[in-house]
């Protein structure tokens, strides 16, 4: 799931921005002050995307922004603002905002700017689930940062479990999903590549962190 951290001191519009974008299936983590923020960053990672508010009690929008530049020159950042002149909008791009969003907004615009700045930092076709990062669109799986090495049908397994968290698959539905409707062999194949793939994962079946078995039906990926 893409991280947003969302730095917005506002409590209405931080609560509305936050249930909007958890509707549209975002991840979304709410500090109310610039320290707050920081600390999110440092203590659970860096987030896929910020909203940064530039008006924040404590300290200055663009000394956060500053901040999260120094931690990540890369790092995606929306910047939000009451102050719709243009030299303000030029000041925040200067600093190092990706984009400039004016107070009041409509959360429709929000979304589809937070998209594009995720298309163009290749992050909108990628899924977390706690340690394991998922590249959809390149078809790569990170484990705690380093890089997966799996072939083709277990990077399709994965895949066809991971998409749908939650979901049991039986091994039936497995079979055609990645090995297709010609393939003529045991549904114990299967099996065979979870407990491969489970290897890799380092996942243990009796406490999975990804795939669990459910008994007498399948398959299901959990995540954490």
């Amino acid at each position: 799931m893409v991280r947003i951290l969302l730095v917005e001191d506002d409590p209405q519009v931080g609560e509305l921005v936050k249930r909007f974008l958890e509707k549209e299936g975002l991840g979304v983590a709410w500090a109310r002050t610039g320290r707050e923020a920081l600390q999110l960053v440092w203590d659970a990672g860096k987030p896929d995307l910020v909203v940064l508010d530039r008006g924040l009690p404590d300290m200055e929008g663009l000394e956060v922004l500053k901040a999260l530049r120094d931690l990540d020159p890369l790092l995606p950042v929306l910047l939000l603002t009451g102050k719709a002149d243009e030299d303000s909008r030029v000041e925040g791009l200067l600093e190092g905002a990706d984009d400039y969003l004016g107070k009041p907004f409509s959360l429709k615009e929000l979304l589809a700017r937070i998209k594009a700045l995720l298309r163009r930092s290749g992050k909108e076709g990628r899924r977390r689930f706690g340690p394991l990062e998922l590249d959809l669109e390149g078809r790569k799986a990170y484990l705690e940062g380093e890089p997966l090495r799996l072939s083709a049908t277990e990077m399709n397994l994965l895949l066809a479990l991971a998409q749908t968290p939650g979901r049991v698959f039986s091994r039936e539905e497995l079979l055609e999903r990645v090995w297709g409707p010609e393939f003529e062999g045991s549904e114990r194949v299967v099996d065979a590549y979870v407990r491969l793939l489970r290897k890799k994962l380092k996942d243990d079946p009796r406490a999975p962190r990804f795939i669990e078995t459910v008994v007498g039906m399948g398959y299901r990926f959990v995540g954490e």
